[in-house]
């Protein structure tokens, strides 16, 4: 498998800074190979901060949107304008305030059904990539360990060739379009970031305890020929060694 790679920061703040300045070295290395930079984006309020950095005229301007493809890892069954909305949230603190085309930009339709959603995101990912992967994705951690919409003991968990799939959450009683573990797998790079001590303990079991994806999906998230970078601030990785 890939390389693992632990960095820790001290604050939310130098959270998003880190995580800029590593997408803008991707960003630059794919436009050095005359290629488009491909990155998925996440859901969630640490990538927002994130997202707002990217948005200042300082990290904007040394950014060729116009070489960009932006996709999501996942995304809430609402439509787009929903406050609830991953593609909303990046749209309201990223993509209105930069000069990026429309078209470089892949959506997944939650107003859609989940089913309908995710087959026809599935169909574009392989229409894009075929047996490759993404240059660079980008995850969050819940509490309980999930990553994307990968939740704990639900059926995405069992998927081995769907790139995207419909996922029912029983414990929040809600649909969910996801892209699946071995297609995040094919990666360049994933990028898991992981802010504040309600993570600290689970954290510590997903990193250096047993191996239990259904319980932590997260731990089933590992590039087959790239590198995952755990990147944590001080609060999260407070009970690591």
């Amino acid at each position: 498998m890939g390389e693992r790679i632990i960095q820790v920061v001290p604050d939310l703040k130098s959270l998003a800074v880190a995580a800029a300045e590593r997408i803008i070295e991707m960003s630059d290395d794919a436009k050095g190979r005359h290629e488009s930079f491909s990155i998925a984006l996440s859901g969630g309020n640490t990538p927002k901060t994130l997202f707002e950095l990217l948005a200042t005229d300082e990290y904007s301007e040394r950014i060729d949107w116009n070489h960009w493809e932006i996709y999501w890892g996942d995304e809430r069954c609402v439509p787009p304008n929903d406050p609830e909305s991953n593609f909303g949230m990046a749209a309201r603190a990223l993509l209105d305030h930069v000069p990026i085309p429309p078209q470089n930009i892949h959506r997944m339709k939650g107003e859609l059904d989940p089913q309908k959603a995710a087959i026809e995101y599935g169909q574009l990912l392989k229409e894009k990539f075929g047996d490759g992967g993404m240059n660079l994705i980008l995850l969050g951690m819940g509490d309980d360990g999930h990553t994307a919409s990968l939740f704990p003991h639900t059926e995405a968990l069992k998927e081995t060739k769907h790139r995207c799939v419909a996922n029912f959450v029983p414990k929040m009683n809600v649909w969910r379009i996801t892209m699946s573990a071995p297609f995040i797998n094919r990666a360049q790079e994933v990028i898991e970031m992981v802010a504040g001590a309600s993570k600290a303990a689970r954290l510590e079991e997903v990193l250096h305890g047993p191996p239990k994806p259904d319980d932590f999906p997260v731990q089933m998230i590992d590039p087959v020929d790239g590198q995952m970078i755990w990147l944590l601030d001080a609060a999260a990785a407070g009970m690591l060694e």
